[in-house]
């Protein structure tokens, strides 16, 4: 356990790499829906600035748990195993942070016809609008992330296995 402990307080990032990462990584998600938006409909929807602010806010929150995890988990590995554990972090936290985010706001719209808040019909209706609104995300959200999301994810997780401190290695 202690050994644990030393190794996460080992690879924690510097403040530097956290506030200009966080808006990085949330601006390339953000240019990711915005490309992809424009290659499917010539970016026309009515909640343009809506999908662009939730994938940039997603990225955004998503990067510093990305990054914590990442390099706890490239921590003393090789290089290609160093890239998998930064692609994997980057995929899984910003996929998990944009679905929550996207479920918040999906269950606001829906709370005016909930239950009271703290009943027992409250949490099972918040728990099936969350999770519904999960799975409209990963069905129709994720497709926002690719062509540009795809290419970022490479090239920031080739940067971060690189990039890792000697000592880390």
């Amino acid at each position: 356990m202690r050994r644990t402990g030393q190794r996460l307080l080992a690879t924690l990032p510097g403040a530097r790499d956290i506030l200009l990462g966080a808006p990085i990584w949330g601006a390339m998600m953000a240019l990711s829906a915005l490309a992809a938006l424009y290659l499917r409909n010539g970016a026309e929807t009515s909640h343009f600035y809506s999908i662009l602010l939730l994938f940039f806010l997603g990225g955004l929150v998503a990067w510093p748990f990305a990054l914590v995890l990442g390099r706890f988990c490239a921590q003393g590995r090789a290089s290609e195993t160093r890239f998998a554990a930064f692609f994997l972090c980057l995929t899984v936290c910003t996929l998990a942070v944009t679905a929550f985010l996207f479920a918040l706001d999906y269950r606001s719209f829906y709370a005016r016809w909930h239950a009271p808040v703290g009943t027992l019909t409250w949490f099972y209706q918040f728990g099936f609008t969350s999770a519904g609104a999960i799975y409209q995300f990963v069905v129709m959200g994720i497709r926002l992330y690719l062509p540009v999301g795809f290419a970022a994810l490479a090239a920031a997780s080739l940067w971060l296995a690189c990039k890792m401190p000697d000592q880390q290695r």
